[in-house]
């Protein structure tokens, strides 16, 4: 007897039936995998990565005068760099600066460089900082400088010696 219920005739009961379309059902079942392999190894690669940057963007030593240049300012007379300058860049790029200048000198440095911005704050600064500034396209930010930011913190480190924190960054 057949499924359908029809008798076999005789001589046919081990007759093959149909051939099978396995690999059709497999072909179609594989392109969704290898479409999504380059994604696989991709994130198995972040994954094993010893690096903190997997994707790239870290951090690279440049010039202090190419990071002040970037947010519109100058190193001010008498400064001295703590450590070194870096650029970040991925999406967006940022430079970061820190130096040692004369404490008598910051605010006369600030307004110089940037005179169409806010007064410096002295309240709501990150950390120790005692004096913040920041400056944006719409607060007093130079139409030549090519970054969309600065931030500036400044911390009186004695009586004669200010530790000034630029960041300028692109959004």
């Amino acid at each position: 007897m057949t499924r359908s219920g029809a008798p076999v005739p005789d001589g046919t009961a081990g007759a093959p039936r149909g051939r099978t379309r396995w690999w059709l059902v497999t072909a179609v079942a594989a392109l969704p995998a290898l479409a999504l392999l380059p994604f696989l190894v991709g994130f198995v690669g972040i994954a094993l990565s010893d690096s903190e940057y997997p994707l790239g963007g870290g951090p690279k030593a440049v010039a202090c005068a190419e990071v002040l240049e970037s947010g519109g300012a100058v190193l001010p007379e008498g400064a001295r760099p703590v450590g070194e300058c870096v650029e970040q860049s991925r999406q967006d790029v940022s430079y970061r600066a820190t130096f040692r200048m004369p404490r008598a000198g910051v605010a006369q440095w600030l307004h110089r460089t940037y005179p169409e911005a806010p007064a410096p704050r002295t309240d709501l600064c990150e950390g120790d900082a005692e004096l913040c500034l920041d400056v944006s396209r719409a607060q007093g930010l130079p139409a030549t400088v090519h970054v969309d930011a600065v931030q500036i913190e400044v911390e009186y480190e004695n009586a004669g010696t200010a530790l000034v924190d630029f960041a300028a960054f692109t959004v």
